[in-house]
């Protein structure tokens, strides 16, 4: 069949037109970093890329993926953040609040998507939880502190004097440090504080607390949670009862941990994600936190740290680590 020339080229503007609407689908660019590399942090990226991919962003489909750690140094987070806008990616993911930070300094514009950030408002991330009118959402991995210090009870029924190994210099954890000191008088315990700034002080700073703590309680500070192992071996041989925010952690020799499944959060985090790659914005998408909380417990762990679990807190686990 023969067009006439101005009918072929209109055909022709619209063939066109219908490939570039379909291209921006499957050429679109996501660029991720996370503080550091451990168990949780490594979930919540799988589970971003498999929620995109079940969403239908693949690299076989055009995505763009990089992702790049700052081995748990801030100066590191801020240059990566620099070079990720200067790659000018779709979506900018954010790992941790130190990332986030920096991710979120060095932008305005660029769509972020936060993810593992305790108090996101606290870290100056979002003004609040509700859409933020900016360039800015995500997934929170807040707890209720109130049922931390319930499971600490649980484990640990006579104690009295909790200790907190934690990084002065992460947001997520001051806030935590903050609420912990203000709801243990309530429950008839006190908190004895440890500071460890680099990875390489947590050992130091949970031997600090030998003969001072009845247990120690950890949060999900990145620095503690790099170097859980050194924490575990203070708790084993002064037979101190660790206990933990990350469930993670539980498999690496804490006692219990009521926490969320990173891997879950990554999911949430991803389809955030696939959301603003489908054309919202992320001023208008509000900040989530997770809705699903596990308690993973121990028993081997409790044993060599001197504590007997009870049935009651064992048959209400998700996991029992073996």
């Amino acid at each position: 069949m023969n067009l006439h020339p101005v009918l072929r080229a209109l055909a022709g503007a619209t063939a066109l037109a219908g490939i570039l609407a379909v291209a921006p689908a499957q050429a679109q660019s996501v660029a991720v970093t996370s503080i550091v590399e451990h168990p949780a942090l490594d979930s919540v990226k799988d589970g971003v890329r498999e929620a995109l991919t079940k969403a239908g962003y693949t690299e076989a489909k055009g995505l763009k993926w990089q992702f790049q750690t700052a081995q748990g140094n801030t100066a590191i987070a801020a240059q990566i953040a620099r070079k990720y806008v200067g790659d000018k990616p779709d979506v900018i993911v954010a790992i941790a609040t130190p990332s986030a930070q920096a991710v979120v300094a060095a932008t305005k514009t660029i769509p972020v998507v936060y993810s593992a950030v305790t108090d996101p408002v606290a870290a100056q991330l979002v003004p609040g939880w509700g859409p933020s009118g900016t360039n800015v959402t995500g997934v929170s991995d807040a707890l209720s502190m109130d049922k931390q210090i319930e499971l600490i009870k649980k484990v640990v029924p006579n104690a009295k004097k909790v200790g907190m190994v934690y990084n002065p210099g992460e947001a997520n954890s001051v806030v935590v440090v903050k609420q912990m000191r203000e709801l243990l008088p309530k429950a008839g315990m006190s908190l004895v504080e440890a500071t460890a700034a680099r990875t390489v002080d947590v050992g130091a700073a949970a031997r600090s607390l030998v003969g001072k703590v009845d247990v120690i309680y950890t949060n999900t500070d990145n620095n503690v949670v790099s170097a859980y192992e050194s924490l575990v071996k203070v708790g084993n041989s002064a037979k101190i009862p660790l206990i933990a925010a990350d469930t993670d952690s539980v498999k690496r020799g804490a006692i219990a941990a009521l926490g969320v499944n990173y891997h879950d959060l990554g999911l949430q985090t991803g389809a955030v994600v696939a959301r603003i790659l489908k054309g919202e914005k992320p001023g208008d998408i509000a900040s989530e936190t997770s809705a699903k909380q596990q308690l993973f417990v121990n028993p081997g762990a409790a044993e060599k740290q001197g504590v007997t679990l009870s049935d009651a807190l064992i048959k209400s686990a998700a996991q029992i680590i073996k």
